[in-house]
């Protein structure tokens, strides 16, 4: 017998909280089922099947006749709690369409709606006097700027081809080493860690990498590629899966008519080699989230529209991507192709006109 790998526990008067937080499940113990768990996690061999309480803990999942699986995880239990506790968002169903999504998500909105909305800003609150910024009336006439004007989620997509070649500038502007700032040598930088992305990277680690999801690209067949910043190439990873992409993405089907799209990942072994406090596990989103916008602006240059969500079903992703209790994990995804610049989709909209009308 075995003591379920994935549990913290809460004091809280008068008995004690056992979270089993990869199964997203929480218990309270009273003084005797907490005292019979503190005997097991001693001496685990003295488990008893003719014990109720024992039993209970079993069925329960507390104890397991399993055994546990080693997980390589290099900083302390408090973000492998959080990181483990925190994937496949619980859903008792997905949605195995784009109707089916939209009308939950309605539901989902009214029911927050129906609820107090959170007070103001405290900055607000207590702002004595406020100053006056002047209008921004001008503003240059760069590529730049007219990009992050320009730049907007999307959720309706054409399913269009794009060219290799405006993929590979994705993946170059994004991801990729550049190779135009390798004689902006640094002597203060250690030996292996002097590439440059276009993104900042904690630590100059560079931990994130990216899984390309071709769909409808010129030149490559449709499948997952793992991108090598190094040699600025692809390789072939897995093929589509028969399902639909949508329920990679908690239902988020606005993915099945994308051309391209990326899953950011993380190489939490490159950030705990440096860092050991898992306060570094904060560096890892801040970094996606970097490359996820960097990605969008370059997307936006090309012409093209963008979508992008943290909402995945990781289990499913990580089998996808082959990162099954790898320390490289998936944390987001971002897509691009041809739109016609809608932020809702269609199936969304019309239940939307639907309401407006009855009311």
């Amino acid at each position: 017998m075995q003591i379920n790998p994935y549990l913290f526990i809460l004091p809280r008067t008068p008995g004690q909280i056992v979270w089993d937080y990869k199964n997203h499940k929480q218990y309270e113990l009273d003084l005797e089922h907490s005292i019979r768990l503190a005997e097991l996690i001693n001496k685990p061999n003295r488990f008893n099947n003719k014990n109720s309480i024992d039993m209970q803990l079993l069925e329960a999942g507390i104890l397991t006749t399993a055994t546990p699986s080693a997980i390589e995880w290099g900083w302390d239990d408090l973000s492998k709690i959080f990181h483990i506790g925190t994937k496949n968002i619980p859903c008792q169903h997905t949605p195995q369409d784009i109707h089916e999504w939209s009308r939950e998500y309605l539901n989902h909105c009214s029911e927050v709606l129906a609820t107090p909305i959170p007070d103001t800003r405290l900055a607000e609150r207590l702002a004595d006097e406020l100053i006056t910024l002047p209008k921004p009336s001008w503003l240059p006439e760069s590529t730049l700027a007219n990009t992050l004007i320009d730049r907007k989620t999307c959720r309706t997509f054409t399913g269009d081809t794009l060219s290799f070649e405006a993929v590979s500038t994705l993946l170059y502007l994004s991801l990729g080493y550049l190779r135009e700032r390798e004689d902006d040598i640094d002597e203060s930088i250690a030996e292996g860690l002097d590439a440059r992305r276009t993104s900042p990277s904690g630590g100059g680690l560079n931990a994130c990498e990216g899984f390309l999801l071709v769909q409808n690209v010129s030149g490559l067949k449709p499948g997952l590629y793992a991108y090598h910043p190094t040699e600025h190439a692809l390789s072939f990873v897995n093929p589509l899966p028969c399902r639909p992409l949508g329920q990679l993405l908690c239902g988020q089907h606005f993915i099945n008519n994308l051309p391209v799209g990326l899953f950011i990942t993380s190489r939490f072994d490159k950030l705990w080699w440096k860092y050991e406090h898992s306060r570094a596990y904060r560096m890892a989103y801040v970094e996606a989230g970097h490359i996820s916008q960097t990605f969008q602006l370059v997307a936006t240059a090309l012409g093209l529209n963008t979508w992008l969500t943290g909402a995945l079903t990781d289990d499913r992703v990580e089998t996808l991507l082959g990162l099954n209790d790898s320390p490289e994990q998936p944390l987001f995804f971002v897509g691009c192709g041809k739109s016609d610049g809608e932020a809702l989709c269609k199936e969304l909209k019309a239940l939307l006109s639907r309401q407006d009308s009855q009311s």
